[in-house]
């Protein structure tokens, strides 16, 4: 029981098609099934805005998607409306065998912070109580999978590996968004926090 597989927001939204469509992002969900056979514990993330989310481009007037603000907890990308609760474009991809997941966080529910990681908002302070459920399991080592890896996949690793988690990022499964580099950028980050990827 002591690793857990965490599968990052691999929903409609963030595969082809969808509101913020990650290339490819519909490409990892056999392997990923494959891989839950290898773990005690599985958890997935879900995405889960309210309507007219602050970091919706739609919320701030003469703004567009992928546009940078400052927010009172720092720069924050705006994005088109997606994984509005309770939409198609926020379920989990049809194909994504969840009936295997101990737990499903839901993040970004406050409207007025962004959450990229599985463990706080964007403020760096808010939980999800992800890491608590994971310390009472006795998940020590955790391998993360899952959408976007220069987004909610890295931020996910590097706060993991900053609470003192053993954490792996498995590239093949896992997408970018690869905005103006920042695959490139997020790999480094995770390595310089000591994320290890397979």
């Amino acid at each position: 029981m002591s690793e857990a597989l965490i599968v990052i927001d691999v929903q409609n939204d963030f595969c082809p098609g969808g509101a913020l469509a990650v290339p490819e992002g519909d490409q990892i969900v056999p392997g990923i099934n494959a891989r839950m056979q290898d773990f005690g514990t599985i958890v997935l993330t879900q995405d889960w805005h309210p309507s007219g989310h602050s970091s919706f481009a739609s919320s701030h007037s003469g703004k567009a998607p992928y546009d940078m603000i400052e927010m009172p907890y720092g720069p924050q990308v705006l994005w088109p409306d997606h994984c509005v609760q309770g939409s198609a474009g926020a379920a989990f991809h049809k194909d994504l065998d969840i009936d295997r997941a101990d737990l499903i966080i839901r993040k970004g529910m406050n409207p007025a912070i962004d959450s990229y990681s599985a463990f706080f908002e964007n403020d760096q302070n808010t939980p999800t109580g992800l890491e608590g459920y994971l310390r009472t399991r006795g998940v020590t080592a955790l391998t993360l999978v899952g959408l976007a890896t220069d987004f909610c996949v890295n931020f996910s690793a590097q706060d993991a590996a900053r609470l003192g988690f053993k954490v792996r990022v498995q590239a093949d499964l896992c997408r970018a968004i690869d905005l103006d580099g920042s695959l490139a950028a997020a790999w480094q980050a995770m390595q310089s926090a000591g994320v290890a990827k397979i």
